[in-house]
């Protein structure tokens, strides 16, 4: 996986983990965060939620959905795949409101549907609480802390778009321009202004630093890396859910399905798998350099 390959590759790294010796700072690699995820080849947990959707306070009302409402009995058919009847249903979601609109009702998150996508849930998951207790453990008595995360499935094949995770405040923004936008080289872009190319999410993971380690300035981004166009993306996902509610479908459809949701994430290429490393090591510089000033 690209995270993967990220870390392995820092950890060999030396002159990355000189530099960061020599600022002082401390790095700490969380990997597979979702390990049934990663043997199984699913976006979700084993309790079938996003896991990405899943950090809010479960005390107080979560956010609504209502275009993942709207479209939950076009998304997950009885049949896969899609019978005419439900291609035509969609196309005419995409012409009307077009493939923005269509990516945000199923991506931003939502907490009605137990068996659908990007299901936010309705409590904390294993991973939920297990990144909370890593924080509080390596991370309660730090000052300042870089977050970088590391995705893939949006944007152009190979760019590393820097996308700013944070609350949304303005000098949180601009500190993490300054960070990782090498001077206009590299931009930093926000779902606040809509300058990413994500939709607006709820739930996002960078809420648990906040609150486990409330004494240190935060400042992070998600290195988000294209792999196949988006709808593709998407098709994958709904596929790939099918699946999970199908599990009598045959073998060779079940291979196909997860094929395809791999090829969705994860482009097995020397030349894309050369782009990744270079990017999150330019990002991974940038953030020592940052936390050193």
């Amino acid at each position: 996986y690209c995270g993967s390959g990220v870390q392995v590759f820092a950890l060999h790294d030396e002159e990355w983990r000189n530099l960061a010796r020599s600022q002082g700072v401390a790095v700490l690699y969380i990997h597979a965060l979702n390990p049934y995820g990663f043997s199984h080849i699913r976006r979700a947990t084993h309790e079938n939620v996003d896991l990405n959707r899943n950090f809010h306070d479960f005390r107080q009302p979560l956010p609504v959905n209502p275009a993942y409402r709207e479209l939950a009995p076009l998304l997950l058919p009885d049949a896969w795949p899609p019978q005419a009847d439900n291609v035509r249903a969609v196309q005419a979601f995409i012409a009307e409101r077009g493939e923005a609109a269509w990516q945000a009702a199923i991506t931003r998150g939502q907490h009605e549907f137990a068996e659908g996508l990007f299901f936010g849930g309705t409590a904390p998951t294993w991973s939920n609480h297990t990144l909370r207790a890593v924080l509080r453990q390596h991370g309660s008595g730090a000052s300042r802390v870089g977050w970088i995360d590391l995705h893939t499935g949006l944007g152009p094949s190979g760019l590393g778009e820097r996308i700013y995770c944070g609350p949304d405040d303005a000098i949180a923004v601009q500190r993490a321009r300054d960070w990782w936008a090498g001077g206009g080289a590299t931009p930093v872009t926000s779902m606040y202004d809509g300058s990413s190319t994500s939709a607006f999410l709820t739930g996002l993971m960078w809420t648990a630093l906040r609150d486990e380690c409330p004494g240190a300035e935060y400042t992070g981004i998600a290195m988000e890396y294209g792999t196949v166009p988006m709808m593709e993306v998407l098709q994958a996902l709904r596929a790939e859910q099918w699946l999970q509610l199908h599990p009598e479908a045959p073998a060779a459809q079940a291979a196909q399905i997860k094929a395809q949701m791999l090829a969705a994430f994860y482009t097995d290429t020397d030349a894309w798998k050369g782009q990744i490393v270079s990017q999150a090591r330019q990002s991974m510089f940038q953030a020592v350099d940052g936390l050193a000033r």
